[in-house]
């Protein structure tokens, strides 16, 4: 395990590696236990129907939305809308980052 695998944080953007789900990003919405978290992702995976997905099948990228974890701590949920539009603005600048980097 490497260090951005080593303590999930809830608002942390992952990608999924195993399952049917399978290259698609998400965000962690709660964490179980040290093998366990909850992911959503606004769309297809609500809010309050988080999946519980092992740490293991999941790559944790060293990126935070402020605007869902803010929301969590404060009012212990986060609005489907929001994950959706955090997790939209994270694809489209990774996707221009990568652009950027073959010229």
């Amino acid at each position: 395990m490497n260090e951005a695998e080593s303590s999930p944080r809830i608002g942390q953007f992952v990608y999924i590696t195993e399952g049917r789900e399978a290259g698609q990003y998400a965000v962690v919405i709660n964490i179980l236990d040290e093998r366990f978290v909850l992911i959503a992702d606004g769309e297809n995976r609500l809010f309050h129907s988080p999946k519980k997905k092992n740490v293991n099948h999941l790559e944790f990228i060293d990126c935070v939305s402020p605007e869902v974890q803010n929301s969590i701590y404060e009012t212990g949920r986060v609005t489907n809308g929001k994950l959706r539009f955090a997790l939209t603005k994270f694809v489209n600048e990774q996707v221009a980052d990568l652009k950027k980097g073959e010229k």
